[in-house]
């Protein structure tokens, strides 16, 4: 049995549902859009058995892309979690068929609260959809199931046509990463959008620095004792005028010309070095190291007097990378 050959129909298949999509992107799904953005609570999806599923991935779109939303079970609902509810709610109901017996009861009670209903059925004339203020067309022409049974395109063609209404939604209300990253605070995402610099770089009497005229061997003590491979340079005024890192030790010994004892860091610092302000976010501190191939990174106030340094090893031990 050639197992390709079939994974491909299937794919195949749930290709040509997600595209059958494009037609339904109409005036019910701009209404639906309007409902949702003028929400005050939160969106309750409700859906059984594999819609169910559906339900719970779509709610948790939501929730994390700046619509407040979970997901309510329609057989729970009738017997207490209908209470959930709220008059400032709407209701996106989830039924392929538009006639499943445990969202058609809380019809009835949904209208008493007179909550908006948006409901994603293949029907526009099943009982669901017609009691729907707005009803988005998730028809599909064939299951990728060869016995037309297990949902299988349909409900892909939900999941999509769910993300393609959060995702409207997040640019409507011009969601940013930064709000994003607040709800996902947790991993390598929320260090990446979150993570300060302020948090990570060495201050204080760990920040290694020399004036200009210090000579280089006690340069070398600083640089040993402080362990960040390089140190600030300063003049009279205590401004940056320059850094002396373990690369410019070795260009100075290997110049046989210098005396360590003499020569001082004014002669052989790197000039100009990179600096960056406090309150910037690390990961934008790791592309500047990575797009100059540094490793440290000299903090900066107003005055240009360096104040802190961030290192690469800082970073990540953070885990930003």
């Amino acid at each position: 049995m050639d197992f390709c050959q079939l994974g491909l129909a299937v794919v195949e298949t749930e290709a040509q549902a997600i595209q059958d999509l494009k037609t339904r992107i109409d005036s019910q799904f701009n209404h639906a859009c309007n409902l949702l953005i003028q929400c005050k609570g939160r969106v309750v999806v409700t859906g059984m058995g594999k819609s169910g599923h559906i339900g719970k991935k779509i709610a948790a779109t939501f929730a994390s892309t700046g619509t407040p939303a979970f997901f309510m079970h329609p057989g729970e609902a009738s017997h207490g979690d209908l209470g959930m509810i709220t008059p400032h709610d709407i209701v996106i109901a989830i039924s392929y068929s538009g006639v499943t017996q445990e969202l058609i009861i809380l019809l009835p009670l949904l209208k008493r609260l007179r909550v908006p209903l948006i409901t994603l059925t293949s029907d526009k004339n099943s009982t669901l959809a017609m009691a729907a203020d707005a009803n988005l067309n998730i028809h599909v022409t064939q299951e990728a199931c060869p016995l037309g049974l297990a949902p299988t395109a349909s409900t892909t063609a939900t999941l999509v046509m769910g993300d393609a209404i959060a995702i409207a939604l997040l640019q409507a209300k011009g969601f940013t990463a930064r709000d994003f990253a607040f709800s996902h605070p947790g991993g390598i995402l929320g260090k990446r959008l979150l993570l300060l610099v302020d948090e990570l770089y060495h201050t204080g009497e760990d920040l290694p620095i020399c004036h200009e005229n210090t000579t280089v061997s006690d340069a070398l003590i600083e640089v040993t004792h402080k362990k960040l491979g390089m140190t600030c340079v300063i003049d009279d005024q205590k401004k940056l005028v320059g850094v002396f890192t373990d690369g410019d030790i070795r260009r100075t010994l290997l110049k046989k010309q210098h005396n360590i004892h003499d020569t001082t860091l004014k002669s052989v610092m790197t000039k100009q070095p990179q600096t960056i302000q406090r309150g910037l976010l690390a990961v934008e501190a790791l592309n500047i190291m990575q797009t100059f191939s540094i490793t440290s990174l000299i903090v900066i106030n107003t005055e240009q007097h360096p104040i802190a340094v961030l290192h690469i090893h800082d970073l990540l031990r953070a885990g930003v990378y």
